[in-house]
């Protein structure tokens, strides 16, 4: 049986699941199961009780829920191309941390100001910590990451380029107003060139 992604199209989380599917070539054994996480829905509680997405069911119905366990048994399918190289493993993780604290804070910022209201959101002593740890993060990405994995186009990507590009245009896609290509230009210039792939173009933000 083919892999089964439960997702949808607004979450940063099921979209870097798909960009590496795309990148590992696997995109031919998977079924993508668009669900409303928000909505309680049956087949997906069944998958995931957390019901969150991304959810995947393997060949043998298991089911893995949570993204990064995901990306790390979709890495395990092939051996190339990995997402995890060891000769710099340590760096790629690195990358990978900072880029899901940029998703976290950026989703969790999105969801309260939709169920609170933006300036509530804001206000509160965990909304001021969330715009904070984006600014922190955009502000490393660009002065240390960013510089080591200037990659060109057609360069193999690893797991952090993933992370990190979705994250940054998660934040174009929901938190327009933080304008961060103005203000970090070398990080705007680093994603035009993963935003210019294929596995990011078919999977752009929706909704």
């Amino acid at each position: 049986m083919p892999l089964e992604l439960f997702l949808n199209a607004t979450s940063p989380y099921a979209r870097i699941v798909r960009v590496c599917a795309l990148e590992k070539g696997l995109e031919d054994r998977l079924i993508l199961n668009w669900v409303d996480p928000w909505a309680d829905d049956a087949e997906l509680i069944e998958v995931n009780p957390n019901a969150k997405v991304p959810a995947l069911c393997c060949e043998d119905r298991t089911s893995i829920t949570e993204t990064l366990p995901i990306l790390y048994y979709l890495d395990s399918l092939t051996e190339r191309p990995t997402l995890l190289p060891r000769e710099s493993l340590a760096s790629v993780l690195h990358g990978v941390g900072l880029g899901m604290g940029l998703v976290d804070a950026s989703f969790q910022t999105v969801i309260a100001r939709k169920y609170t209201g933006a300036a509530d959101a804001d206000r509160s002593h965990l909304g001021k910590r969330r715009l904070a740890a984006i600014e922190r993060i955009l502000s490393r990405l660009e002065a240390d990451t960013v510089p080591r994995h200037m990659y060109t186009d057609d360069a193999q990507l690893t797991l952090d380029d993933i992370v990190i590009g979705v994250a940054l245009d998660y934040l174009r896609f929901r938190m327009p107003e933080i304008e961060w290509p103005l203000r970090f230009p070398a990080l705007a210039a680093w994603e035009d060139t993963r935003l210019s792939r294929r596995s990011f173009h078919d999977t752009r933000f929706t909704g």
